[in-house]
């Protein structure tokens, strides 16, 4: 069986933060190949990069030297091929879900019908867009929103919507930058069950951003601990200190394994400073020693 191409290869990355006073190295020598159809989760400890890291690779920034790769070409700007979803919900407020939903598409056939021109094509193009937005609003479970504006909706609905709004273009990596960091605890989960069953019925390739370790393993099959934090290297900027592979195949119960809570531990481990190691080391293993004298 041939392997899967690549969807996005990093070659020997690295990012630099000047000003008049300081210099700050933020990525250094970052190396990474993600597949098609890949589902890659990105933690670290805050500060490391992570967010960073997604904006070099969608383009609204340039790294200082290396080369970001997006289906073998390299990333000068912002791409039509990369879909990127915020933790701010990033919808039109003048719209309806469902005209939110398919303006992404139409932005797609602008170009081309303002040459020719076209009007009552666009008007043709409209109505099949916004039909296939209201298909997808209705399998994520806002049918009955879909002619509300965004002002209307929940946390978790509006979020549900800015999904729908990169996926209906079928971008060739969708880049998730905290998605679900401002939701409630069942909501959040609601939606990493979503954003599985998008991910098996389009194999799209997806590379997610997460500050939650048990998210992480649970929407992943695969996970990169990207930390600053590294033995002898003075702190000089974060790279890729741990790659792992999670569960494939999970229900909600995964997340009550011994196994599943295993993982999380280890990737925790990985990515702290070393006086936080050293603060929780020695803290559990206290506890310990008192949980035997009881």
């Amino acid at each position: 069986m041939p392997e899967s191409p690549l969807a996005l290869e990093i070659k020997d990355l690295t990012l630099v933060f000047e000003d008049q006073k300081t210099t700050k190295v933020v990525l250094n020598d970052l190396n990474l190949q993600v597949k098609q159809g890949e589902f890659v989760a990105i933690v670290g400890p805050s500060g490391c990069g992570k967010s960073s890291l997604l904006n070099l690779i969608a383009g609204f920034m340039q790294p200082t030297s290396g080369q970001i790769l997006v289906d073998g070409e390299s990333v000068e700007g912002p791409s039509r091929n990369t879909g990127i979803v915020f933790q701010d919900y990033t919808l039109f407020p003048w719209l309806t879900v469902v005209d939110n939903v398919a303006y992404g598409m139409e932005l797609e056939e602008i170009d081309f019908l303002m040459k020719w021109i076209r009007p009552f094509r666009f008007r043709q193009l409209h109505r099949s867009f916004r039909e296939k937005a209201s298909h997808y609003l209705q399998e994520m479970g806002l049918k009955e929103a879909e002619n509300k504006k965004p002002h209307q909706l929940s946390g978790g609905m509006k979020q549900r919507v800015a999904i729908a709004q990169e996926i209906i273009r079928k971008p060739s990596i969708l880049l998730m930058d905290e998605p679900f960091g401002a939701l409630d605890p069942q909501t959040r989960e609601v939606l990493q069950i979503l954003i599985l069953k998008i991910h098996e019925q389009e194999r799209n390739t997806v590379f997610f951003v997460t500050h939650d370790l048990e998210e992480a393993v649970y929407v992943a099959e695969r996970v990169i601990v990207l930390s600053q934090y590294k033995p002898n290297d003075n702190n000089q900027g974060a790279t890729i200190v741990k790659d792992v592979c999670a569960p494939v195949f999970k229900s909600t119960e995964v997340k009550r394994t011994e196994d599943f809570g295993g993982l999380i531990q280890d990737i925790r481990i990985s990515g702290f400073a070393p006086d936080q190691r050293d603060i929780v080391k020695s803290f559990d293993r206290n506890y310990q020693n008192k949980a035997d004298k009881r």
